[in-house]
């Protein structure tokens, strides 16, 4: 548990408590549409538009939303906070094609919603797929990236050997039940389900479809998920479905290995192979997240090989009694974590 004082700007700020927001509580908050790589992409923006921004990168099946403590948090403290829903979430453009969908595609988004925001330097905060997004950004752009925020995923899911690939490697050690290699769609019943899912071990989706429980069963939430929550991301997954997030899973391979269905992944992978993150990174991970036990994860995070590859990292945070939805389980160790670290720089 971190003690709750900031320090900003050489001001010290003490007692700073995150405002729980819904959705009615968020006329301070400006939406608006960005045009991306491509696509339209929708974007929460709140804060003074001297600001120094942060880009906020969210995850699987989440939206701009999961950040919706920190957002008004970081406001609060002179920053401009921005958070995207990714294309295929929300209301930002869902492109039909599966291969619109990788590692290129998704940092290319990023970078012309920084571009359309400022000139400066951004910090990037990413939980998830973001956190990926956010590796590659960092990887691809570091011109673009002041410091890095990264929760949940590691680098270890960075460049390596473009002949191995990533879902090959998982289903042999998990099979084909692994929530990589296969989904069942079902809107409020995947957002109750997986939102919940707090068991420290390798989310598994059996064809019997037994993980989702009987159709009558009710999910009960945690004190950190209410059900206007629930309603909200149901709301918009209602719209657009999960086919885009999902398309994130389908290119995996693609998105690790650098178009590999085009068989140029040497071609065009090699110069970021053996890379290095040169960004100054903090990074944190629940102690009950399922990819904090993934085969090898604990001793790449707290091993030599995790500060090799990000010689800027900080000593990695392990937050108690959070899972793998870390921001929103624990939304104040979160915003101090992210405002200790980026009022560094």
């Amino acid at each position: 548990m971190y003690a709750f004082s900031i320090r900003v700007d050489k001001c010290q700020i003490q007692n700073k408590l995150v405002t729980e927001t819904t959705p009615r509580k968020q006329q301070h908050m400006e939406h608006r549409k960005l045009r991306g790589n491509g696509v339209d992409i929708h974007v929460a923006i709140q804060g003074p538009s001297d600001g120094p921004v942060v880009l906020l990168i969210h995850g699987f099946p989440t939206l701009w939303y999961s950040w919706r403590h920190q957002i008004p948090g970081l406001a609060a403290l002179g920053y401009r906070a921005v958070a995207p829903d990714l294309r295929g979430y929300g209301d930002s453009d869902a492109p039909s094609e599966i291969s619109s969908y990788t590692c290129f595609h998704l940092v290319g988004d990023m970078i012309a919603v920084i571009s359309a925001l400022t000139e400066d330097k951004v910090f990037v905060v990413g939980h998830d797929w973001g956190a990926l997004i956010a590796w590659y950004l960092c990887l691809f752009r570091p011109d673009k990236v002041k410091a890095l925020v990264n929760l949940s995923v590691p680098f270890s899911f960075g460049p390596k050997d473009p002949t191995v690939k990533p879902i090959d490697v998982l289903r042999k050690f998990y099979g084909d039940d692994f929530y990589m290699c296969r989904f069942q769609v079902g809107v409020e019943r995947v957002v109750r389900r997986i939102l919940t899912y707090r068991t420290p071990r390798p989310l598994i989706l059996p064809k019997d479809k037994s993980f989702w429980g009987p159709k009558d069963e009710t999910i009960p939430l945690p004190s950190w998920l209410t059900e206007e929550d629930v309603a909200y991301y149901v709301s918009k997954f209602q719209e657009k479905g999960y086919t885009g997030g999902v398309n994130y899973y389908r290119n995996f391979d693609r998105i690790i290995d650098a178009f590999s269905y085009t068989g140029r992944n040497n071609e065009l992978f090699a110069p970021w192979v053996g890379c290095k993150i040169q960004v100054p990174t903090k990074f944190a991970i629940g102690e009950q997240d399922l990819v904090y036990h993934f085969p090898g994860a604990r001793e790449y995070i707290h091993g030599p090989k995790f500060k090799e590859e990000v010689p800027l990292l900080e000593e990695p945070v392990v937050i108690e009694g959070a899972a793998h939805f870390v921001n929103q389980e624990k939304p104040q160790e979160i915003l101090q974590l992210i405002v200790d670290f980026i009022s560094k720089f």
